[in-house]
C-alpha cells in the first residue's frame, strides 16, 4: 500500500466509521468473546510476505470487532466515558497524517503555539483566572506525577532530582482514601513511598477530607520529623464521586505553605457549566488543576488538561537542555517537553481545536447538562422503586445504588448477581464499586452523542435483569 492507494482506503474507512456508530445502539456494549478467543484467531508469526489491504481489513471485521468493548456506545455507562466526537476524531486523522514529533517549538510552531491558545481556551472556559497556564499530558496520572515531584522537589529545596531521596527527611504527602489510585502510583514512582501517602478521613454528604484531621496530620508529621510536601485534593473521585472542599483545603496549604493539586479528571468537564462549580470553590486558589478532555468534552483519548500557576516551578522540576534540543534563534518560545515526562507529544491541541469550534462551549455545556439533568431522572425512578437503595446521590452524572428486595440476605453477592447479568445481556455496560464497605453499582453518564432514550432503556435494563435473578 502507497499513497496513491490511500485515498480510497480513507473513504472506505470513514465510511465505515459512519456506519459503525450509526449502529451502535444495535450491539452489546461490553465484547460477547471469552478470554484467548482473539489470541488464537491470530498467526503465531508475522506474514514474510505482503497481503492485501482487503484481506487485513476483512480480518480486522471478523477477528478484531467481536473483541471490542463499544466505549461509544450511547447506552455506555461505566467507568468514565473516553468520547471521540466526530470533529475530534477528525482532527486527530489530519494530526496522524502530518505525523509530527511536538517535543519543541522548533518542532512544529504551530502545534506549540495552538497548545496555549487551546489551553487558554480551556481556562477561560472554566472560569479559572488569569495567571494560570496549561498544557496538555497524555493522561491525568502524568500529570499527578508531576505534580507529585514538584511538591517533593519544593519540599526538599530542589535537591531531590540531583542529590536522590537517601538522607533525606521522609516527604509526605496528604489525600483521602477516596481519590484515584493515580495518586497511589505517583507516589511510588517519584519514590515518596506509599507510607508517605498520609490518608485523611473524610467526612459530610460530600466525602471531603475533613480539614481539622487534615492539619492534625501535618502537625503530628512535622513534630515526628517529616518534611510535610504537598496535598493532592479529589473533585468528582472516581468511585462515587467525591468531592474535597477545596477552600478549607487550600486555606490549610496556605497556613503551612504546602503544594496543593486537584484531580478533577472527571468533572473538571462540567466546569464549564458555572452552575456546577460550586463542586469545586477554591479552585483558583491550587497550584494545579487537571482534568481530561478525553473523558467528557469529546476529545478522543489521549488529552488531559494540566494548569499550573508556576511553570518555572514545574520546569525547574522536569527540564532537561542536552544541546541537541536546544531551540537556537527564537528567544522566548515555549517547548513543552520541558513541561511533561516524556520527550515526545503528540499534536493534541489540534482535536480541541476542531472540538471546541465545530460544537462551540454552548453545545458542549448542553450535552454536560443533559447528561447531569437526565442521570438524576434515572436516580430519582431507581429510588422510587421499592426494591433499590440510592446509596450515594449524584455528583453530576454519577450515582451508585443497590438492589435491596424485602428478604434479601447477603446483598454484596446478589448484587454481584445483578450487575453480571446486567453486562452479560449487553444492553447496557455498568461498574461496580465499594462505599463504606458495601458492594454498589455504580452509573454514570458521559457518551458525547448519547440521547434521553438510553437513560430510560438502562433503568428498564437494570429493573429487567433484576426481575430475572
Amino acid at each position: 500500500m502507497d499513497w496513491k492507494d490511500f485515498p480510497r482506503w480513507g473513504r472506505k474507512v470513514a465510511d465505515w466509521a459512519a456506519e459503525y456508530h450509526g449502529g451502535l445502539r444495535d450491539r452489546p456494549v461490553r465484547a460477547q468473546t471469552r478470554p484467548g478467543d482473539i489470541l488464537r484467531a491470530l498467526p503465531e508469526s508475522a506474514p514474510e510476505k505482503p497481503e492485501s489491504v482487503e484481506a487485513v481489513f476483512e480480518d480486522f471485521e471478523t477477528i478484531v470487532m467481536p473483541g471490542m468493548t463499544h466505549w461509544q456506545h450511547p447506552r455506555f455507562f461505566a467507568y468514565f466515558n473516553s468520547n471521540a466526537a466526530p470533529a475530534s476524531v477528525l482532527a486527530e486523522y489530519l494530526a496522524s497524517t502530518v505525523a509530527a514529533q511536538c517535543m519543541l517549538w522548533q518542532t512544529s510552531p504551530a502545534a506549540t503555539e495552538m497548545e496555549t491558545r487551546m489551553m487558554d481556551w480551556l481556562r477561560q472556559g472554566l472560569g479559572l483566572p488569569e495567571g494560570f497556564a496549561g498544557v496538555i499530558q497524555d493522561s491525568a496520572s502524568s500529570a499527578t506525577l508531576a505534580a507529585v515531584l514538584v511538591m517533593r522537589e519544593r519540599a526538599l529545596g530542589w535537591e531531590g532530582n540531583k542529590a536522590g531521596l537517601a538522607g533525606q527527611k521522609p516527604v509526605r504527602i496528604y489525600a483521602s482514601a477516596e481519590v484515584h489510585t493515580s495518586i497511589d502510583r505517583a507516589i511510588w514512582v517519584a519514590g515518596v513511598g506509599e507510607a508517605n501517602l498520609v490518608r485523611i478521613p473524610i467526612t459530610g454528604k460530600r466525602r471531603a477530607m475533613d480539614p481539622d484531621k487534615l492539619r492534625e496530620a501535618i502537625a503530628a508529621d512535622r513534630a515526628a520529623g517529616y518534611l510535610p510536601a504537598g496535598i493532592v485534593a479529589c473533585t468528582g473521585a472516581t468511585g462515587c464521586g467525591a468531592s474535597d472542599d477545596i477552600a478549607a483545603v487550600c486555606d490549610v496549604a496556605e497556613a503551612e505553605g504546602l503544594y496543593v493539586h486537584v484531580d478533577a479528571a472527571w468533572a473538571g468537564t462540567a466546569m464549564i457549566c458555572p452552575e456546577f462549580r460550586d463542586l469545586w470553590a477554591g479552585a483558583e486558589r491550587a497550584d494545579s488543576i487537571v482534568f481530561n478532555p478525553h473523558k467528557w468534552l469529546g476529545a478522543q483519548f489521549d488529552c488531559s488538561a494540566h494548569f499550573v500557576r508556576s511553570p518555572e516551578d514545574l520546569t525547574r522540576t522536569l527540564a532537561i537542555q542536552p544541546e541537541y534540543l536546544k531551540t537556537h534563534g527564537a528567544d522566548g518560545v515555549v517547548n513543552y517537553s520541558e513541561w511533561s515526562i516524556p520527550l515526545g507529544r503528540r499534536f493534541r491541541a489540534l482535536k480541541l481545536w476542531f472540538l471546541m469550534r465545530v460544537y462551540g462551549m454552548e453545545g458542549l455545556r448542553d450535552m454536560v447538562r443533559n447528561h447531569v439533568r437526565w442521570t438524576e431522572a434515572l436516580c430519582e425512578k431507581l429510588r422510587a422503586h421499592p426494591d433499590f437503595q440510592v446509596v450515594t446521590d449524584p455528583v453530576l452524572s454519577l450515582f451508585t445504588f443497590r438492589y435491596l428486595p424485602k428478604g434479601a440476605e447477603d446483598a454484596d453477592a446478589l448484587n454481584l448477581k445483578l450487575i453480571t447479568a446486567i453486562n452479560d445481556a449487553g444492553v447496557i455496560y455498568l461498574t461496580q464499586t465499594r462505599v463504606d464497605g458495601d458492594f454498589v453499582i455504580r452509573f454514570t453518564a458521559g457518551q458525547f452523542l448519547s440521547e434521553e432514550r438510553d437513560f430510560e432503556t438502562a433503568y428498564d435494563a437494570i429493573c429487567e435483569a433484576a426481575a430475572r435473578l
